[in-house]
């Protein structure tokens, strides 16, 4: 049997609880995977000196594919973003945040069955800020065509490969009519280009599409957006479905694949076994869809229905972690699902 090596990148606070609960599942649900781990964040700080050591890059780049938990992110100062850091040296340009109502937990909203697709290297999160003077400070959109295109180029063929019949564009080209302007101009484009017009489309400005997601999420399928537009509404989009605690993401690339949960890293918990490690489970099967998808080995989609049939019909029994309305730990939810793959 073929296996696959991928690197597991723990991340900090609660990343290492949930990491190890996550392996637990793959492995009891006969993933083919093999496992080299890696640093960043201030786990990595604390032993190799930096937060985003070219030893974990280059393994990634090596292997292709990683799972990562949580890192730290300072607010107001301090280091930059390992998550940013990480996406634009391995140009992982398209972030995927799939929205789903889950059996068993009950929130406002019904039938939620969403994609969230963000560009990922651009816009704000650029990161070119600068002081001009004492209290005046700029910070710099940048947006090109090439990134533009190529992540509506991904969006509208992820919508075909998932039977997906709808891609929304939100944006606020109404005021920044150059740089939005050109982000919807190449979703057009890509779309009557490339043949996508099978795929139905709409773009709706952002601050009107909140009021719309608010007031029905379920006529929504996919939404493309630029970088912090996605970073912002992916997160209120996880609210429909329970949080970020029930959410997985993916950040993908040409050549490498990230995969990791979209939450904190939440210190204030960790190593108590609270942690609900159920985003980065999630997160672990959309990794072994894409291995199938890219590599072609179907043994790795089968185990991904395992495990997710087991953590709905774990939900299903009420089988929750605390944050959830549960009871279970970290480990209690792991074996959870791992009696129900065994049985």
């Amino acid at each position: 049997m073929t296996t696959h090596p991928i690197v597991l990148i723990p991340g900090d606070g609660i990343g290492p609880e949930v990491a190890v609960a996550t392996v637990r599942v793959l492995e009891a649900a006969r993933a083919p995977l093999t496992w080299v781990e890696h640093h960043a964040g201030v786990a990595a700080l604390d032993t190799l000196g930096e937060v985003l050591p070219d030893q974990t890059l280059d393994a990634v780049r090596e292997r292709g594919i990683a799972l990562k938990g949580p890192c730290t992110t300072p607010i107001g100062d301090g280091f930059t973003s390992v998550n940013v850091q990480l996406r634009k040296r391995l140009d992982l340009y398209a972030a995927v945040r799939p929205v789903r109502n889950l059996p068993g937990i009950q929130t406002r909203y019904e039938g939620v069955d969403l994609v969230v697709i963000r560009e990922n290297t651009e816009g704000l999160y650029s990161g070119i800020e600068n002081e001009i003077t004492q209290g005046v400070v700029t910070s710099l959109k940048v947006a090109t065509e090439l990134a533009s295109t190529r992540i509506g180029r991904w969006a509208f063929q992820y919508a075909r490969d998932r039977g997906r019949k709808k891609v929304t564009v939100m944006h606020k080209a109404n005021i920044m009519k150059l740089t939005d302007g050109m982000f919807i101009r190449c979703a057009r484009s890509v779309r009557e280009a490339e043949g996508f017009t099978d795929i139905e489309y709409e773009e709706v400005i952002i601050d009107a599409g909140c009021m719309k997601l608010v007031q029905d999420p379920t006529q929504f399928d996919v939404l493309l957006l630029e970088n912090l537009y996605g970073d912002v509404l992916s997160d209120l989009c996880a609210g429909f479905v329970g949080g970020l605690g029930v959410t997985p993401g993916a950040n993908i690339g040409t050549d490498c694949a990230v995969f990791e949960a979209v939450h904190g890293s939440a210190p204030d918990i960790a190593g108590k076994g609270v942690a609900n490690p159920l985003a980065l489970i999630m997160s672990g099967v959309m990794m072994l869809n894409h291995i199938a998808d890219t590599r072609g080995d179907e043994s790795c989609r089968a185990a991904a229905g395992r495990i997710r049939d087991a953590y709905n019909q774990a939900l299903s029994d009420g089988q929750k972690t605390r944050d959830l309305g549960g009871q279970l730990g970290t480990e209690g939810f792991a074996s959870a699902l791992i009696e129900r793959i065994a049985g």
